[in-house]
């Protein structure tokens, strides 16, 4: 490192014994144990992983499987059919990355349809909320807007990002946000996505037997679908939802379990897509039901939210998170949850089994997730939302009544700023009229602002939860980065006291004066899952702003999930490499770890490929000292790790400024 290591004012204490780092999460464990009901983490406790599966080196991908590749005898270094153990792994990492990309991007598809319905006028309940970024987005896709109205803009918008899925040839339009040397290194590679579907199923078919059994060329397609994800699915979720539900500004709430309150009705949000959970909020806070709630002895009705869909709820209405992932079966034990109201991704089938010991329901509303047993489906009419909406918030105060006498809620919780979006980051640094993104490079470059990490990504039962998250954000805000989280890193760093401006006492000294001088906290909250490609418009924003390389890959920037679990990561993982972002998971090691040739060739191979890089390194410790050897050596290359003199400008020397 070319700075001296700071160590964090208040770092993670390493003898922790307890599942969590969070005292609420092992409060609500002791309650879980004492009455004998299975959670996530006595699973975990419980039933280890298969280690040769854990290392990719298991191949099931046909009947005559499935074949554990360990390589300690003879018959044990190729499938039956030949396969080698690169071909295997590589194949195992790439479906994960195709079913990441297609959670995401199926997500981004259902709010263009959303789009599209609001513009033909057959959805009811929802508007165009940000009528600029309409505009903007139109501007991107190259759609003519004079003469319209703006539903007919929302109407082509809509079509417009409909088709980006089903392309067959071509390149997908947001492509050209990308920094122009980015542009031009997919094209010599062949990697410029020609539509989201097409890359998914192609790379499906690869990984098929007997088809692709090259490991290379199998990683270089799993890297063409999630850019697919990256700069198509997920960018256009986050654009479209924007448009919809309106473009986050920073609002204050409070995330962990102390958000539930036991004299109201609490519902729960949980899962990934906005659509349901904003009807939900606008039935709950109708005047008919909060006069059902008081009928019935409830002070009100209180809406928090669980994983993503508490993230998309938070930034844009305040909605408090009642915390991540990990907490979806503790926050049913509580026994204080009238409905816990799902939609996709991260939920778990064991919710149903936590709920039936409580009063709670647990209320299913896509077609796409339904849990067996669970008892309630309330599938959403695209076209009337606020029917499923009315249906659900009405059977959840009507629980109430059935609430046991002595729900226990833990006191817990912990104030937050969240709603940055990259375009109100603009607006903070660079006022209404001259949005920029200038003080930011200037304050990298003059080495107040050591570099930027992005922490997203989930939470993992199999590693102390929070643990990873907490330690190296505090760790690398201490050494001047500024940190953006997004998703469980984002509400974990929020119930562990973060997201706020008072973080600014665990910063080093050079960020710390840059954040009291603009008025942000040290670790910005930048949205959901879907909004990493935030993190990817601000990385190329930043390269277009100047003065810190040609590419993304030329930047002292760093992208980490401490604690990751789900597919999904591992696409956010392949695009932010493939983008030219240096990535580090940690918890629970490489899903490619048996093949030495391939975690060689997702570190120095991509690397050479395409500037970024994939590494997995289990410690915290060792996470923030890579991280910082990675923004170190590229502020060496830019040559602006020398500390630049401060210079008071008079008159003259202003007068020769070149501007």
């Amino acid at each position: 490192m070319t700075e001296e290591t700071k160590a964090a004012p208040t770092g993670v204490d390493k003898s922790v014994e307890r599942v969590s780092l969070d005292p609420t999460a092992n409060e609500m464990l002791d309650i879980a144990a004492a009455r004998g009901i299975e959670t996530v983490f006595s699973r975990a406790a419980s039933m280890k992983p298969c280690t040769v599966g854990a290392e990719g080196s298991c191949c099931k991908l046909c009947a005559m499987g499935p074949c554990r590749i360990t390589g300690k005898g003879k018959d044990e270094k190729r499938g039956l059919c030949g396969a080698t153990l690169e071909t295997i792994a590589a194949r195992n990492i790439a479906r994960s990355i195709a079913g990441g990309a297609a959670a995401h991007s199926d997500h981004g598809r259902d709010v263009a349809l959303m789009l599209k319905a609001i513009g033909e006028g057959e959805i009811e309940g929802f508007s165009i909320k940000d009528e600029v970024k309409l505009y903007k987005v139109a501007t991107y896709m190259g759609i003519e807007t004079d003469g319209k109205s703006i539903l007919e803009v929302a109407r082509d918008v809509g079509d417009k990002a409909l088709q980006q899925f089903g392309q067959q040839t071509g390149e997908l339009v947001y492509i050209d946000r990308a920094p122009k040397k980015r542009q031009q290194l997919w094209r010599k590679l062949n990697v410029v996505p020609r539509g989201i579907d097409r890359e998914i199923v192609e790379l499906m078919h690869r990984t098929t037997p007997g088809v692709d059994q090259d490991y290379e060329s199998i990683l270089d397609a799993s890297v063409r679908a999630a850019l697919g994800d990256g700069w198509g699915g997920s960018m256009l979720a986050t654009d479209l939802q924007d448009i919809v539900f309106g473009t986050p500004v920073p609002v204050r709430s409070s995330a962990n379990l102390g958000v539930l309150k036991e004299d109201h009705v609490n519902i729960l949000i949980h899962g990934h897509e906005p659509i349901l959970a904003s009807v939900i909020l606008d039935a709950a806070r109708s005047p008919e039901m909060i006069e059902l709630a008081k009928s019935l002895g409830a002070a009100g009705i209180n809406i928090a939210g669980i994983c993503c869909t508490a993230n998309e709820s938070l930034m844009r209405q305040g909605v408090p998170p009642a915390g991540n992932m990990l907490h979806q079966e503790l926050a049913v034990l509580t026994g204080a949850v009238e409905a816990m109201v799902v939609d996709v991704q991260c939920i778990f089938q064991g919710l149903a089994d936590v709920a039936s010991n409580f009063h709670t329901l647990l209320v299913t509303t896509s077609p796409k997730a339904k849990i067996g047993g669970s008892g309630l489906h309330v599938e959403m009419d695209e076209h009337k939302p606020l029917e499923a909406a009315n249906s659900i918030v009405r059977q959840a105060v009507e629980n109430f009544a059935n609430r046991p006498t002595d729900p226990f809620i833990p006191t817990a919780q912990s104030p937050l700023v969240a709603g940055f979006s990259h375009e109100y980051i603009r607006y903070m640094l660079g006022g209404k009229m001259r949005a920029s993104l200038r003080p930011l490079n200037d304050n990298i470059i003059n080495g107040r602002i050591r570099g930027l990490a992005a922490v997203v990504g989930c939470s993992n039962a199999r590693t102390p939860q929070d643990v990873g998250v907490v330690h190296v954000v505090r760790e690398l805000i201490a050494n001047n980065v500024l940190v953006v989280v997004t998703g469980c890193a984002a509400i974990t760093s929020g119930k562990h006291g973060l997201l706020t401006p008072e973080t600014m006492e665990f910063a080093g000294e050079g960020l710390k004066e840059v954040c009291e001088t603009v008025g942000i906290p040290p670790v910005l909250h930048v949205g959901s899952c879907v909004d990493n490609s935030r993190i990817l418009t601000i990385l190329s924003d930043v390269v277009e702003e100047g003065g810190l390389g040609e590419d993304i890959s030329d930047l002292p920037a760093v992208g980490i999930s401490p604690e990751w679990f789900s597919e999904k990561a591992l696409t956010i993982a392949a695009y932010v490499a493939g983008s030219g972002g240096h990535v580090i998971f940690g918890g629970v090691g490489s899903p490619v770890a048996g093949s030495e040739i391939l975690v060689d060739y997702m570190t120095s191979g991509w690397e050479e490929r395409y500037g970024g890089k994939l590494e997995f390194l289990s410690d915290p410790a060792d996470i923030v000292t890579s991280a910082l050897d990675a923004i170190d050596s590229a502020r060496a290359a830019l040559k602006i790790d020398v500390a630049q003199e401060r210079v008071l400008f008079d008159m003259d020397m202003r007068r020769e400024l070149d501007v």
